[in-house]
């Protein structure tokens, strides 16, 4: 199918935890690092067809998933953490008592043997759609002074793995090792011309910028999908001739910190959006293809 998209979505106009009142189980909000179901619902109606397979290899509570049910699509995840993955199989059980035409399967696994873990999946994916971890902990939930009236802040829900082998708890270099290794596993679950679409957004280490959209984009590339379009996922909403803020609490206080040492950084207020797809295949190949196999039963 042609696509043809903007280069800013406005995806944020109502906050995360409105977006998924009544759609998701309520437990779901005990993941800090969830994908906003707006965006996950744009990318797969921009670039799916009703019927056409959606996969997530870092499912999570499984957004990517609910959503792709609720557009007709058909979808699979895999999620190392067997607790986020009960409660992914919890939110495709309530998509489908609310109607939702799609169906979709979890499997708790390790996405780094993704092709291993769906053989039955090679070769028929429309997407893959995901987002790779920003560590074992992020955010969560907080209650400042300003909301108790008691003094210093209360985190809650703020870990989502305590489970070393989990890719949250790598270094930089081996977190883009096992992302990589899991791009290279979904190029053989996409059919050719496939999509990848992954969110991702910079983040700081001791006050350092690590440019995480661009290692995606390499990592991508170097697992043979071909750049299409970086789109900016808005997270704050767009009101009447300004923004209204959906940063955290965190955010804004180390913002704030920073400003204060001379450092002028700001909230981050969108995701990157990264759309690569895997090259069709070349012409003749599929014969090519036939013929080897014929070749190899006689």
């Amino acid at each position: 199918m042609t696509e043809v998209t903007t280069s800013v979505w406005a995806t944020g106009q109502q906050p995360s935890r409105v977006q998924r009142r009544g759609r998701y189980v309520p437990e779901s909000m005990r993941h800090p690092g969830k994908m906003l179901p707006s965006i996950a619902a744009k990318v797969i109606a921009t670039y799916t067809a009703s019927g056409e397979l959606v996969v997530d290899p870092m499912c999570g509570i499984g957004t990517t998933l609910v959503e792709a049910a609720h557009l007709g699509r058909h979808a699979v995840g895999v999620e190392y953490e067997e607790k986020w993955a009960r409660l992914a199989v919890a939110n495709l059980g309530h998509a489908r008592i609310q109607g939702a035409p799609g169906v979709g399967r979890v499997v708790a696994g390790d996405s780094r043997h993704i092709a291993q873990l769906l053989p039955d999946l090679v070769g028929r994916a429309a997407l893959v759609l995901t987002s790779p971890p920003y560590g074992a902990a992020t955010h969560g939930h907080i209650r400042s002074t300003r909301d108790t009236g008691e003094p210093g802040v209360r985190k809650w829900n703020q870990r989502y793995s305590h489970d070393r082998a989990n890719l949250a708890h790598q270094q930089l270099p081996h977190l883009l090792d096992g992302f990589g290794r899991i791009l290279a596993g979904c190029v053989q679950l996409l059919r050719p011309g496939g999509v990848v679409a992954i969110t991702v957004r910079p983040y700081r280490v001791r006050g350092e910028l690590v440019d995480l959209p661009g290692h995606v984009h390499r990592l991508a590339e170097e697992a043979g999908l071909v750049f299409v379009d970086r789109i900016v996922c808005l997270l704050c909403g767009l009101g009447d001739g300004h923004l209204l803020n959906r940063a955290s609490f965190f955010q804004l206080f180390e913002a704030r910190k920073a400003w204060a040492r001379g450092v002028p950084i700001h909230a981050v207020a969108h995701e990157d959006l990264l759309v690569l797809r895997r090259p069709p295949t070349p012409p003749g190949a599929e014969l090519d293809a036939a013929r080897d196999a014929v070749r190899e039963l006689e």
